[in-house]
């Protein structure tokens, strides 16, 4: 559209010069022809220039162009980018919410099961001889009274029944010797040699040997019985024991419950 406004507006001039030419032949004649001559060549000088800014803005608004196409191609990518992290922290919420429940109904049934077992030992403890009660006691004094209020974590009241039930094994395994202070049938107090057989069946004698009794574990917790008559058969399991006296087969009363 410019070329051709420039070819317009050249025939133009060039006809106004000619015409110039022909009508005035004096000097004022040629002097109105290199007026016009001179405004066509700065009308050519500013039809360049125009079209040398129009070219350079074209080329810097192409530029502009891109440089702001490239940018929303990136927002693009970012918001996409963004919304495939959103999709995936939706879906690992929705892990972490499934996962949070099962975890919950897991303690939950944890919680039933710690509670049971924790009653279950107290019976049991009730009913077990005074050494292995005394040497559990750190660990059943952290029995908790009221489970809805204890501060124990679930793996710490874990640990203390396992712990204790441990002891309790070890104990029943074993044949265990104590001294300990028993109050005799008739009112007195003597230091006696103990033996257990493991938790279900316990045995005593007094050093001169005149006295003893049977221990054995009963729902309402150890019992001791006076035996007086076995004296002579506990005292000499317990010399036995202790290797006083050579080993040989001793036969013991039992009681079951």
């Amino acid at each position: 559209m410019k070329n051709i406004q420039l070819i317009i507006v050249s025939c133009w001039l060039l006809g106004a010069a000619v015409s110039a030419v022909a009508a005035e032949t004096d000097s004022s004649r040629v002097d109105s022809v290199r007026a016009t001559l001179e405004k066509w060549v700065e009308t050519r000088k500013v039809i360049s220039q125009e079209q040398r800014d129009w070219a350079l803005g074209k080329e810097m608004l192409n530029e502009r162009i891109e440089l702001v196409q490239q940018e929303i191609d990136s927002l693009r990518e970012k918001i996409a980018d963004t919304e495939k992290s959103v999709s995936e922290a939706d879906k690992k919420r929705a892990e972490l919410v499934d996962e949070n429940e099962t975890l919950k109904n897991v303690s939950d049934s944890l919680s039933e099961t710690v509670l049971t077992l924790e009653t279950r030992t107290k019976e049991l403890l009730a009913g077990l001889p005074a050494p292995i009660r005394e040497r559990v006691k750190p660990l059943s004094q952290r029995l908790p009274d009221n489970p809805e209020e204890t501060k124990l974590s679930l793996a710490e009241r874990f640990q203390n029944v396992i712990g204790i039930l441990n002891e309790v094994n070890k104990f029943n395994g074993e044949i265990t010797m104590t001294s300990e202070v028993r109050t005799l049938p008739d009112g007195s107090s003597a230091e006696v040699t103990a033996l257990y057989v493991g938790i279900g069946q316990g045995y005593y004698a007094t050093a001169d040997g005149k006295a003893a009794g049977i221990g054995s574990s009963t729902p309402e917790g150890w019992v001791w019985t006076a035996a007086n008559d076995a004296a002579p058969r506990i005292s000499q399991a317990i010399a036995i024991l202790k290797n006083e006296q050579a080993a040989s087969f001793v036969q013991l009363p039992a009681e079951i419950q």
